[in-house]
């Protein structure tokens, strides 16, 4: 029985030691010091090796339009090699971390080491906490536990709602979540298309408080990141918090009692009514598909399908398919159901900037994966890097330099960069046809429309069943097309590849103090404005998550967007709480200064600025931008930290309810 142990263990050591090696000689370098500094505790490593980079401002390669011999933050040759021996010798199975969590001289020093940029100490605290070594800190002081009849009413149980509720639980607030659909995910239950994946890297677009060493590829598909919610659904317990197939039909402020009258409808017609404090709409800004309306559409005799609302007994198999759209959606399921068809006919109204991008379709490595999972702090510095590199560092590129734009079609430096590398990987792609080549060339500057990593749809379009038109549906016959150009295309199948409306809550009647409704207020969507793209004047109580000029389109993901949001919430409800407050409305002239700020930096972008040929969702039918956030990443982020006081007209008990 003994010696049978000892084999076992010694197998396992040996296992281990395997692991370790191969790991090593697969997994990114530049966490991989990192870590060999945490396990050691020799800071002289990060002298040693640092001496050996080139630190270059943050994102400078991007302002002067230059090109490093060395990608950013990436390691030479010689550098890679002696940290991978370094690594061989003093990692072991059995390393612990005997650094912990760095001091602030001790990270700004690592961090700078670990991307070879200038990394400054307003950076500090957005890094701990989005790389995952801290949790997000309380800010307002935490002296009152929130009391039973202070609960709270959460829309949607996607990548925001299920945030909002583990936060809201773990600071005590009693809270009911209403989700529409059968299950969580929101964006990534919905969209079940061919393809489906998110443009945004697996380990940066997950909750910095639930790492996840196991994505399988370095960009999530739709379904795997499905798994991961539904993971942290279940290590939280919060399902029982959430009422599935329940859709919030309308919340009325009840001014006279400081409270939210919040109807339901279930799956099978009934309806209730709920009383709550506080109400978070957790929905997004793209939620109904946007179903184009073309003649003839509903005589098809063919399939008719939406990426939004996909078939998954559809088999395309043999089929004659067109694809309506040329954004994010339609190249994924260009790409993915290429191989499948007989016929495929992709029409391109207005295409966008694509960028190559190889690691959307890799494979995460069995070493890169052992590595994120167990020698210490790997997977922190991996986050941390991924983000960097996908945040702040972009800031530049749709922003406009109004000196270069006049004689330039790009809008900067740093702009006419990403537009050489998309012109540059479009003439590569397609260097014996110049007709696709003009087909597939944008008229506006790049960032105009997001910016399309490509997943294999360039090489998709070579293949000799798939056709290109640079065209819209014209109208709908029983069995096909005639586009804009006149030409008639035979069809089995139409999918509209063609997003979502643009919403902003304004799908559910929300009426606040006066009996204004939050619809009437927004246009119905069109003109959307909020503080912090959060609070709107005469709604007290209600946040509005995801809502007007929040959303980071220069770089980062949905991810960051909803634990700034939901930590600025819950400081919010705490603030209230400590002050004794039943609720706050954001002042009115608050609200105007806020955006007429908003609006003075968006304009100095390529989404809005005078000369930017482009229209799409990020702007409204008068065509100021709606969607983007318009300060850095950590501009915002700090702004978020804690609600300021001064903003707010607060409403407080009366006596009657104190003395009841």
């Amino acid at each position: 029985m003994t010696e049978t142990m000892s084999v076992d263990s010694d197998a396992g050591a040996e296992s281990r030691d395997s692991s370790l090696a191969a790991a090593i000689d697969v997994c990114d370098p530049a966490p991989l010091l990192m870590s060999l500094v945490h396990v050691t505790g020799d800071l002289g490593l990060l002298d040693e090796f640092g001496a050996r980079l080139t630190i270059g401002e943050p994102g400078n390669h991007y302002r002067t339009g230059t090109r490093p011999a060395v990608p950013p933050g990436q390691y030479p040759a010689d550098v890679v090699a002696d940290i991978r021996a370094r690594a061989h010798e003093l990692l072991t199975p059995d390393m612990v971390d005997r650094l912990g969590v760095p001091d602030r001289e001790t990270f700004l020093h690592m961090a700078k080491v670990a991307t070879s940029e200038r990394v400054d100490e307003e950076f500090v605290p957005i890094l701990l906490e989005q790389a995952g070594f801290v949790l997000g800190e309380r800010c307002v002081p935490v002296t009152v536990t929130p009391p039973t009849d202070f609960s709270v009413i959460v829309i949607g149980a996607g990548i925001v709602g299920v945030n909002a509720a583990i936060k809201l639980g773990d600071a005590g607030f009693t809270y009911r979540v209403f989700e529409s659909r059968d299950e969580i995910g929101g964006t990534w239950s919905r969209n079940t298309y061919p393809g489906a994946a998110v443009d945004t890297p697996s380990h940066y677009y997950s909750y910095s408080f639930e790492l996840n060493p196991d994505w399988s590829k370095y960009y999530p598909s739709g379904t795997e990141y499905q798994r991961y919610l539904k993971g942290v659904v279940d290590t939280y317990g919060i399902a029982e918090n959430i009422s599935f197939r329940t859709r919030v039909l309308s919340a009325c402020w009840l001014d006279d009692q400081h409270v939210w009258e919040v109807t339901t409808e279930s799956a099978d017609g009934s309806r209730e009514v709920h009383r709550a404090k506080a109400v978070v709409t957790a929905l997004g800004m793209l939620n109904s598909p946007n179903i184009p309306d073309v003649e003839g559409l509903d005589s098809f005799g063919g399939t008719v399908v939406h990426t939004a609302d996909w078939d998954e007994d559809l088999d395309l198999t043999g089929k004659r398919v067109i694809v309506l759209g040329t954004g994010c959606t339609s190249v994924q399921v260009v790409a993915s159901i290429v191989d499948k068809v007989k016929a495929l006919d992709v029409v391109v109204r207005s295409p966008h900037w694509i960028v190559p991008e190889k690691s959307v379709v890799n494979d995460v490595p069995d070493g890169e994966k052992w590595a994120l999972a167990h020698i210490p702090r790997y997977h922190e510095w991996f986050r941390l890097r991924s983000y960097w590199f996908a945040s702040d560092n972009l800031y530049t590129l749709p922003r406009i330099d109004p000196e270069w734009a006049k004689t330039h079609f790009s809008a900067s430096p740093a702009n006419e960069m990403v537009l050489e590398t998309a012109r540059n990987y479009l003439q590569a792609s397609f260097a014996d046809r110049p007709d696709l080549i003009e087909k597939l060339t944008p008229d506006f500057r790049p960032y105009g429309k997001r910016i399309v990593k490509d997943p294999g749809f360039f090489k998709a379009l070579t293949r000799e069943h798939v056709t290109l038109h640079r065209a819209s549906f014209e109208r709908v016959t029983t069995d096909g097309v005639i586009t804009t150009e006149g030409r008639f295309v035979p069809a089995d199948v139409i999918i509209l590849a063609t997003g979502f409306e643009l919403e902003f809550t304004t799908s559910i009647d929300i009426s606040g103090r006066d009996g204004r409704t939050l619809a009437d207020l927004w246009k119905n969507g069109d003109d959307p404005r909020a503080y912090l793209g959060i609070q709107v004047s005469g709604f007290p109580n209600l946040f509005v998550t995801a809502g007007p000029n929040s959303a980071p389109n220069h770089g980062a993901g949905h991810n960051i967007l909803s634990e700034e949001h939901v930590h600025y919430i819950i400081e919010c409800l705490q603030y209230l709480l400590e002050n004794g407050h039943d609720a706050m409305d954001v002042r009115q002239d608050v609200l105007d200064e806020y955006n007429r700020k908003v609006d003075e930096a968006l304009d100095k972008t390529v989404w809005v600025h005078p000369g930017t040929n482009v229209n799409g969702y990020y702007r409204n039918s008068q065509g100021r931008a709606v969607v983007p956030c318009p300060w850095r990443l950590v501009d915002y982020w700090t702004l978020l930290r804690e609600p300021n006081p001064d903003a707010f007209d607060f409403i407080d008990p009366t006596v009657e309810r104190i003395e009841g």
